[in-house]
């Protein structure tokens, strides 16, 4: 039997979550009363030998019962009622944008501003986050990529680290990501851009790949990075961190951004955290001279 809590931030994800659980053959209920969690835990334990998984979600709409979550907890250990907390998380910044874009009202703003709603709501429901088994922050992932993640727990049973490394390839001419943990300038190498035969190519594409790391600067570079990220992340994960946002820049975020980018994914894939790659920019330039 799998008895999964899923709970989170209001916009995270969370619905996304149960219905990825219940495509998977999951028995899922949706903001149930506090009280009759340890009563559905019984029936289906105990009582439902049909029914082998169940996904639970809990949320900031239980109001003044999520106080009671503590007690409920200890009541399914001293039974021996094993579960599994899953906590879906994102920044504000992400949160307030799909408030926005969807024009739903945030459950404790009311009528003022979103932001301050989410952060009343982020240390109520800090205690939960505590005790998850799972962190995913879906500030960066698309629904695609969340299942992905869901599976990976919950129905092929791999092992999972809540610390997530997006590795982002940007233009300094359109702006640094507004989300950024640490950002790299790889400038200083030089530029495809001013090859006729590799300006309409990308950092995707192998002739460009092997241009700018047959620089021995760029191997440098990725050599010194990564031992520097390898060195960070257990740090970042010791400070309560679950995501890490890269940005490595060059002038267009075409070519020399792409590349490094790539080369970064490539030679941290073998930690045991989850990983991935995005090009902001890559297509900006054709784009624009398109309009």
């Amino acid at each position: 039997m799998r008895f999964v809590i899923v709970t989170g931030l209001s916009g995270a994800g969370k619905s996304s979550a149960l219905k990825m659980l219940e495509d998977s053959g999951y028995f899922c209920v949706d903001n149930l009363p506090i009280q009759l969690i340890i009563k559905l835990a019984w029936l289906t334990l105990k009582e439902r030998s049909d029914i082998d998984k169940i996904a639970l979600g809990v949320d900031i709409r239980s109001g003044q019962e999520l106080a009671e979550l503590e007690d409920i907890f200890k009541t399914l250990k001293s039974n021996n009622y094993n579960y599994e907390i899953l906590f879906l998380d994102a920044s504000t910044d992400v949160l307030v944008k799909r408030f926005k874009e969807t024009r739903r009202i945030h459950p404790l703003s009311g009528k003022g501003r979103v932001d301050r709603g989410i952060e009343i709501e982020r240390e109520k429901l800090e205690f939960l986050k505590r005790k998850a088994d799972y962190i995913i922050d879906t500030s960066q992932l698309l629904v695609r990529e969340l299942k992905v993640e869901i599976d990976k727990i919950f129905v092929k049973n791999e092992k999972y680290n809540n610390f997530f490394i997006t590795i982002v390839s940007f233009g300094f001419k359109y702006g640094i990501p507004m989300d950024s943990d640490l950002v790299f300038d790889v400038r200083f190498l030089p530029n495809p851009y001013y090859e006729p035969e590799l300006k309409p190519l990308s950092g995707n594409d192998k002739p460009v790949y092997n241009y700018v790391m047959a620089n021995p600067a760029a191997e440098e570079f990725l050599e010194k990075a990564c031992d520097m990220f390898r060195f960070l992340i257990p740090n970042y994960i010791l400070e309560g961190k679950n995501q890490l946002v890269i940005s490595i820049g060059c002038t267009g975020g075409k070519h020399r951004s792409v590349t490094l980018a790539n080369a970064i994914v490539k030679k941290l894939s073998t930690l045991e955290y989850g990983i991935k790659v995005e090009h902001r920019d890559i297509e900006k330039d054709t784009l624009l001279k398109k309009h």
